[in-house]
């Protein structure tokens, strides 16, 4: 695939944080699990991985914006771009030695997402897209699942844990798709979910309680590989809402529609 001069500009930045997070990550796994020291070990290697980022980008294109997890708005003269940026999507897999984690990078022109990429330095799995220029793991070309029943499709998920999102709405959908589909699966990395759909891993994924930075690139990814992606309310503007579905257009229709049902209906 040929790539454009931002979007190598892109990957090159996600893929040098990629290294120094495999660094961290070969020694997060020699650690003691308690929570002061890999908590604060993970701080440090999800902080640096953003500076990283950080000066490539701002090395690259000096005048634009940012929203990243750690730092958070940083303004831009440019005023027409903007780089959201989560430098370690899946940080209690990276403390726990599970090579479920990613950079995911984004660049928003004028409100919309032109470009993406999700970078699993674990795995060596690099996931990029353009507006209009498809979807790519590797340099091979994605496409979303061609399943249509949810019968035959596995489901990914977010699923609220300690201190997050409301536990009881989220048993509700969870009865509700458990009942329908053929599996579901919990990988603990939003913008890896998003990718895994965008390749036609799992058939559809939905999440309510998501940051921008969260889903990005992986909304890209999707679109571009022929997916389709709403709110939890069927809008369009999944970015600043805070939920989200995704799956091919039959899978992810039924599947915001199964996560919408009363339990009393289930």
């Amino acid at each position: 695939m040929a790539r454009s001069a931002i979007l190598n500009v892109m990957v090159q930045a996600a893929m040098k944080a990629g290294r120094s997070l495999s660094r961290d990550f070969g020694e997060v796994q020699n650690l003691q699990v308690s929570m002061k020291g890999p908590g604060d070990y993970v701080s440090q290697a999800d902080r640096k991985a953003e500076d990283i980022v950080f000066a490539e980008l701002s090395k690259a294109r000096p005048g634009y914006a940012f929203l990243m997890e750690e730092r958070g708005v940083i303004e831009g003269d440019d005023g027409q771009h903007r780089w959201i940026v989560d430098p370690l999507d899946g940080t209690t897999n990276f403390l726990h030695g599970i090579p479920l984690f990613a950079v995911s990078i984004a660049l928003e022109r004028q409100g919309q997402i032109v470009a993406g990429v999700v970078y699993n330095p674990a795995m060596d799995e690099l996931y990029t897209a353009e507006r209009g220029g498809g979807a790519f793991m590797n340099d091979r070309r994605l496409r979303v699942a061609g399943r249509t029943k949810l019968v035959d499709a596995v489901i990914g998920c977010g699923m609220p844990h300690l201190g997050r999102g409301q536990h009881g709405n989220f048993l509700i959908e969870l009865r509700n798709v458990m009942a329908e589909v053929s599996g579901v699966r919990r990988l603990g990395s939003a913008s890896l979910d998003l990718a895994y759909v965008a390749a036609g891993r799992m058939d559809a994924f939905w999440e309510t309680g998501l940051s921008a930075w969260d889903v990005a690139a992986g909304i890209l990814l999707i679109r571009e590989a022929g997916g389709f992606v709403s709110d939890f309310a069927g809008g369009q503007d999944v970015l600043n809402a805070g939920s989200l579905v995704a799956g091919n257009e039959l899978i992810q229709r039924a599947l915001l529609k199964t996560i919408k049902r009363p339990l009393s209906a289930s």
